[in-house]
Parts: structure tokens; sequence; C-alpha cells
């Protein structure tokens, strides 16, 4: 199952928080398997058959085939001086 680092917990609940996403919402990332791609959007509620992760309040939302490529990983965040918000994913040990 996807785990979050302490990084990646406070940078999506103050994105969630910021945009004022729903109490429920959280970000949600989805396999584009065409692509070859993740996408990755805040959302106000998850869609149907999405694997909820809630750690600290900081939700994830993640599609199947989201949810089984990224099993047994970490979701890592940081926000740069600019504030745009990037995240990295490493397999856990």
């Amino acid at each position: 199952m996807l785990t979050m680092t302490d990084n990646a917990v406070l940078v999506i609940r103050d994105l969630t928080a910021q945009q004022d996403v729903a109490q429920d919402g959280g970000l949600r990332i989805a396999a584009d398997t065409e692509a070859g791609a993740l996408t990755i959007e805040l959302v106000p509620v998850p869609a149907q058959g999405d694997q909820v992760v809630d750690t600290e309040g900081a939700r994830i939302f993640l599609d199947p085939d989201a949810a089984e490529l990224l099993n047994d990983t970490s979701v890592d965040a940081s926000v740069d001086d600019e504030g745009v918000v990037q995240f990295g994913f490493t397999e856990q040990e």
C-alpha cells in the first residue's frame, strides 16, 4: 500500500486547505496507461473504485491502475522557492 512521508502529509494538507477542497477531498492519482504517466489533481471526493489512503488527514485517492502501480511505494513532496509542488515516488524497503 502507498505510504506518505511527513513532508507529503504536510504539503497535501496545505494544498487541500489553500484550494478550498471539501473536507472529504484530497489528491487523486490516476494512471494513464497509454501515455505511461500519472495524473495528479485535487478533487472534492474520491471516484468510485478509488483506493483511499489517509495519513493524519492528508488524503490520496488512487484509481485501480495507480493503486497497483504504486503498491509498496512511498510518496514524498517538496515545494520550491516559487511555490511549485513536486511529488516523488520511491520503493519502500
